[in-house]
């Protein structure tokens, strides 16, 4: 008998390397409005959260208002570099694949991502065949990543007990929420991460940190039964 019933997938940083042309835009717009961030600072700021979210944190550093109308030219030249520079997390359709046919389909994308954004992503880097019909966004929810909602919302679509599902994630902020949906969350950190992330994983409640997503579909299948 196998731990799972069925697999969520986040999208940024697990299916797509995408946080780095996410997160760049977003600095060259808050440097244009006085706030002059490292990449790695605001990565380590932004990294996992919706921008709206942190709307009352860019109004204080920058002096403006994050209006919809500044909001919706961050997305639309977010959306430009994804379009143009997007690539998949190394080895993730080796994962996806062997997940995908070893749990007949229960495998679906939970993002707090909005729902536009992680189509274009999956449709771009070749994954949407595994995840049409199943995908969720944290925007189309009462509340977003850290809160459970779309994880909730993601088994349940899936006939899944939240409990017996297994999360896959790469930062804090989900993390948390995959564990407060009650889900075992499998935490991926590349070498490339740094040295305190799995750290930092272990400390928001995962079940185990890996490298590679080549391991994650046998990881899953060795995992200790409950």
């Amino acid at each position: 008998m196998t731990r799972f019933d069925a697999v969520l997938f986040d999208c940024d940083g697990v299916l797509v390397d995408s946080e780095p042309i996410t997160n760049g835009v977003l600095r060259d717009m808050l440097q244009e409005r006085g706030w002059n961030l490292s990449g790695e600072e605001c990565m380590r700021l932004f990294v996992g959260k919706a921008v709206k979210d942190e709307a009352a944190l860019i109004e204080e550093r920058t002096g403006h208002q994050v209006t919809e109308e500044w909001l919706a030219s961050f997305r639309e030249r977010r959306n430009q570099g994804l379009e143009r520079d997007l690539v998949a997390i190394r080895n993730i359709e080796v994962a996806v694949q062997a997940l995908h046919e070893q749990y007949q389909g229960r495998i679906a994308c939970a993002s707090g991502a909005d729902l536009f954004k992680v189509n274009l992503q999956l449709r771009k880097v070749g994954l949407m065949r595994y995840f049409e019909g199943r995908i969720f966004s944290g925007y189309d929810q009462p509340r977003s990543k850290p809160f459970p909602d779309v994880y909730l919302a993601a088994a349940a679509a899936l006939g899944a007990d939240p409990r017996r599902c297994a999360v896959v994630e790469d930062t804090v902020t989900g993390v948390k929420a995959g564990v407060a949906a009650g889900a075992t969350v499998f935490g991926y950190s590349p070498s490339e991460a740094g040295h305190d992330t799995p750290v930092l994983l272990q400390r928001a409640g995962v079940a185990t940190v890996f490298t590679d997503m080549a391991d994650l579909a046998e990881l899953l299948a060795r995992f200790p039964t409950a």
